[in-house]
């Protein structure tokens, strides 16, 4: 590939991974506004169109009056209000759709223009792949709402939202590498040692990711809206009382708060300090930048996070903070990245 195919080539990427945060925060919307199980069929192709008059509406409202959660929950909705959710919902949908466009229409042109190397197809096609089990597992996770308890698994919830951030990862990182080749240097300790915490920070920041779902999926962000401590505990004393006990881990509100909780203080207190340890090295002025991007993303997350749970997740915090993890992963993406490319030498280890 040629250094503007290239260019080309990432900022395609780069676009899609924009996209795929907008959808993040979109199905954090959705799920914020209980809007998820409003569209109780999965149409990909006719789905695209919305009820067009009063009769499909009223056809629409009918099939979502005999869910669970309307039955159980908003037996008293009126077609209005119905509608408020239905879009919610509609658009998340049609914006994965267009995601998956806007990736295979490009993907088509630059591999028929022999624009892409041959050794980057397989990489595509697996972004691919994956985008499609992502739409799959949206659909599955919707699926267990409309049976006899109107809640999403939490399981399937939080397969959905960590398929999306290793969808957004392959993306961004393949564009990155497009811009500049990865370089190792097995010789220097100093970058391996890097190399070593920037990985371990960055499955710290997935991990964060994962227990976020589970929070997400059992709603445990309503519950012990204070800080620093879990009202007045460090662990609730109810953080075991489900039997058995590794239960606990997913389906108590104590302990799965308490687990994301404590992600969360282990990236406030290890992510500063990778910083510094970046910026003591002698590493590039694109390092560097990509270090305090991490630290500021990280101080703006830290700060939703602790607003959002202390007003017990307002709509527009709750959304912003499922967003802004992304950002923090981005940030962390980035300075990885960057620490494989653009290291300079030192005279000694």
């Amino acid at each position: 590939m040629d250094s503007v195919a290239r260019r080309q080539v990432a900022l395609w990427l780069f676009i899609c991974s924009a996209m795929v945060f907008a959808i993040l925060v979109v199905g954090g919307v959705t799920r914020l506004t209980h809007s998820g199980l409003s569209i109780v069929e999965w149409q990909p192709i006719v789905g695209v169109i919305p009820p067009l008059n009063q009769t499909e509406w009223a056809e629409t409202f009918e099939k979502y009056k005999r869910t669970p959660e309307y039955q159980k929950v908003n037996h008293q909705m009126a077609i209005d209000e119905f509608k408020g959710i239905f879009y919610w919902e509609y658009w998340h949908r049609v914006l994965g759709r267009l995601i998956g466009a806007v990736f295979l229409v490009p993907f088509l042109y630059f591999w028929l223009r022999r624009k892409i190397d041959s050794s980057l197809i397989p990489k595509l096609l697996g972004i691919f792949i994956l985008g499609g089990l992502q739409g799959a597992m949206g659909w599955y996770m919707v699926k267990s709402g409309l049976v006899d308890d109107p809640r999403v698994s939490q399981f399937r919830l939080t397969a959905h939202l960590s398929l999306a951030f290793l969808l957004f990862t392959s993306m961004m990182w393949v564009a990155l590498d497009l811009l500049a080749a990865r370089q190792r240097d097995a010789t220097n300790r100093m970058l391996k040692k890097l190399h070593r915490n920037g990985f371990m920070l960055a499955i710290l920041a997935f991990y964060t990711v994962v227990t976020g779902g589970f929070v997400a999926g059992i709603r445990a962000g309503k519950a012990y809206n204070t800080f620093p401590l879990m009202n007045g505990h460090f662990l609730p004393p109810e953080s075991f009382i489900i039997d058995p006990w590794y239960l606990n881990f997913f389906n108590n509100m104590s302990l799965v708060q308490f687990d994301h909780r404590m992600g969360a203080w282990l990236l406030a207190f290890l992510a500063p300090w990778f910083v510094f340890q970046v910026r003591a090295a002698d590493v590039s002025k694109r390092a560097r930048q990509a270090a305090n991007v991490l630290l500021l993303s990280l101080i703006l997350q830290i700060t939703l996070g602790i607003t959002t749970l202390l007003l017990a997740v307002p709509v527009a915090l709750g959304a912003a903070h499922q967003g802004g993890a992304m950002l923090v992963f981005a940030a962390l993406l980035w300075l990885n990245h960057e620490l494989r490319v653009a290291i300079r030498p030192v005279a000694s280890a």
